[in-house]
């Protein structure tokens, strides 16, 4: 790789990195490449960006981004996975795939300018996800009006019974 192809790959790396809500690194020694392309299928459904990159390259990408906090921890294999929109849905993706394959394993992620061990992706990915969360919000927003409405319609229909009653017992009365 000639100078100008390493400044290209930076430069791609760097972009990426910027736009990133989190970078996690991952250890990939001695998977398949079928394990690999299996890896990175899944987390292209799921918008995460997954490469194989020098660990020099990495460092020199990660400079001045907001996980610069994690550029001096590259060290042996590494690959790099970028999570755009929803933290959560990568760190899942990838906890998932190392549960399912002993040689691949999380190393460390930096996400909101902080350091995450592999302990911290772990809890990370038994969060519920964006859409998740979204959905139970939309739900117990759903569900005050929902029971306002039950809650008036109750009232109504007591009243309605007492307001018949005395209809019945003013009638049996006239009789």
């Amino acid at each position: 790789m000639n100078r100008t192809e390493k400044k290209q790959v930076i430069d791609q790396l760097n972009e990426r990195v910027n736009q990133a809500s989190i970078a996690l690194v991952t250890d990939f020694r001695g998977l398949k490449v079928e394990e690999m392309e299996t890896l990175r299928t899944r987390l292209r459904q799921e918008g995460v960006h997954y490469q194989v990159v020098k660990n020099t390259l990495a460092r020199l990408a990660l400079e001045e981004t907001p996980h610069a906090v994690i550029k001096d921890e590259f060290k042996d294999c590494c690959a790099l996975a970028l999570g755009y929109d929803d933290p959560v849905v990568a760190a899942k993706v990838l906890s998932k795939f190392a549960k399912e394959n002993k040689k691949f394993s999380l190393r460390f992620a930096s996400y909101a300018g902080k350091t995450l061990t592999a302990e911290d992706i772990e809890e990370l990915s038994k969060l519920p996800g964006r859409e998740e969360l979204l959905a139970k919000m939309l739900g117990t927003m759903n569900a005050v009006p929902g029971n306002f409405v039950g809650l008036f319609g109750n009232l109504l229909r007591n009243m309605l019974y007492a307001l018949n009653g005395i209809k019945e017992q003013k009638e049996q009365d006239q009789a």
